[in-house]
């Protein structure tokens, strides 16, 4: 089980990691070895999320979430891949937390009185402004 936070653990089983060719630093290791690490997880699949935090994951994951619901996490940064498989382990367990944290609901506000009075003098201003410019000599 993988914990993510107090309420919710996914299963080790939930996730599919497939090995590719990487890009990038390794050498001649490079066109050998697969080391980077493509994570899928089927979100809107899983038993182990709630489906608020399923729908923040969608919005949080963006093109990363494919059509059917499963979260592509890609990893190449390194050149082994234990630590490729780590940081997109990592990543995965991040963008879950951070769709587990409900937004604070907005509050709705109103303009101070002194903010409107600042408004509106800066129109005042800006009016004079552009009625001083006029030429009341010239007939158009």
């Amino acid at each position: 089980m993988i914990r993510i936070t107090d309420g919710i653990s996914i299963d080790e089983g939930e996730l599919e990691e497939e090995f590719v060719l990487s890009s990038g630093p390794g050498g001649q290791n490079v066109n050998k070895v697969s080391t980077a690490v493509r994570l899928r997880f089927d979100a809107l699949g899983s038993a182990s999320l709630p489906a608020e935090v399923k729908e923040r994951l969608v919005r949080l994951a963006g093109r990363r979430m494919t059509a059917d619901g499963s979260l592509i996490i890609e990893a190449r940064q390194y050149r082994s891949q234990e630590r490729n498989r780590q940081a997109a382990l990592e990543r995965l367990v991040h963008l879950i937390q951070q769709a587990a944290v409900p937004p604070k609901p907005r509050r709705k506000t109103q303009p101070t009185q002194a903010s409107k009075l600042r408004r509106l003098e800066a129109k005042r201003k800006r009016s004079q402004v552009k009625r001083l410019r006029r030429d009341s000599d010239i007939v158009g």
